[in-house]
């Protein structure tokens, strides 16, 4: 945790006697003109009346009460297999990413906001931040990033994260992007920095956004290099998985194909050995000799699996060995196992 200055930095708060004072307002708000984005005077529920004091304990205070509390349900677009919007506060639809994209143009949650400013490597618009929060040094991290990249921060009340949040615990924050771009299957295949070997994971089918984020953050952390998604029937980087990642899409080439089947065929044509993993497959992925040659992971959906053309084009099937009484696991946590396999193998090897 940062001390408290007297003069409070530009662009953060200013910290007096405890409190944290919005930036900008000298005793009191001033009029919501010159709040770019923010609630109209007067009319807008949250907006704080006229003369009013409208600070939050600040970080060197106790509590700043009730921020980053999920007041009333959010949804996400697509949060249900992308099928469409469901009803957020006041019975209003949430307009998910342009279709076409990977998305990811809204980023919610701490951790991913951090780690979009601190990877510095797509245009951030603009950060919202609730008033009120309790102290914490991610916060100050995240206020540091924005001064150092020129960002606008806002600072609004909880009722205003809440009508722009599209996840169900934004976490008191949200920010605006650039949306993340598309890489080539080429460019995945292509020997990385030191001459790091390819390691690919290719998601056919995977819908469910909280299942998206959790193996893009598994494949992040265990040196996957590239990423395949379809461009159908597939979850994107909607705010649900950018949370759910916890900044991973920052750092991981994506690339969307019009059809999985053909790209795994493309793969084996540039020299990545395809390894699809299903549960009735006889080898195991213990026993596939995956220490030093280019690799393709590939995971279906939660439901059916691997569909039968993708399972005819990978180059192996091989199966996670289970000796509970369940006949399979959770596709993020089956590819996060297959993934740190890979990675122990590949760190062991001479």
């Amino acid at each position: 945790m940062s001390p408290a200055k007297g003069g409070g930095e530009r662009g953060r708060p200013e910290r007096r006697g405890g409190k944290r004072a919005v930036p900008g307002r000298a005793g009191g708000p001033k009029a919501a003109a010159s709040r770019t984005g923010g609630p109209k005077s007067g009319g807008s529920r949250g907006a704080p009346k006229a003369g009013g004091s409208r600070t939050g304990t600040g970080r060197g205070g106790t509590s700043r009460t009730g921020a980053g509390r999920n007041e009333g349900r959010r949804y996400e677009a697509g949060t249900r297999g992308q099928a469409g919007a469901r009803p957020g506060p006041g019975g209003k639809g949430r307009r998910g990413p342009e279709p076409g994209g990977l998305g990811g143009d809204q980023v919610e949650g701490r951790q991913a906001v951090r780690e979009l400013l601190s990877a510095n490597r797509r245009t951030v618009r603009s950060v919202v931040m609730a008033e009120g929060m309790d102290a914490a040094t991610i916060l100050d991290e995240i206020e540091a990033l924005a001064a150092k990249r020129r960002v606008r921060v806002e600072y609004v009340s909880r009722r205003r994260i809440d009508s722009l949040a599209r996840t169900e615990a934004p976490q008191g924050i949200v920010a605006l992007a650039r949306p993340v771009e598309e890489s080539s299957l080429e460019s995945l295949v292509e020997p990385g920095p030191r001459g790091r070997v390819p390691f690919l994971l290719v998601l056919d089918g995977i819908t469910d956004p909280h299942n998206m984020g959790a193996l893009l953050r598994s494949a992040e952390c265990a040196g996957v290099t590239g990423v395949v998604l379809p461009r159908h029937r597939s979850a994107h980087l909607s705010p649900t998985v950018a949370k759910a990642a916890a900044g991973a899409i920052e750092y991981l080439p994506m690339v969307l194909v019009a059809g999985i089947p053909a790209a795994l065929q493309r793969l084996s044509g540039f020299g990545i050995w395809t390894v699809g993993l299903v549960g009735e497959a006889r080898q195991t992925i213990y026993e596939l000799p995956l220490e030093d040659q280019p690799v393709a992971l590939v995971l279906g959906s939660e439901g059916s699996g691997l569909a039968d053309l993708t399972r005819k084009r990978c180059d192996a099937l091989a199966s996670l060995p289970q000796h509970g009484s369940l006949s399979s696991l959770n596709v993020s946590t089956a590819g996060a196992i297959a993934c740190f396999d890979v990675a122990r193998r590949r760190s062991a090897a001479p």
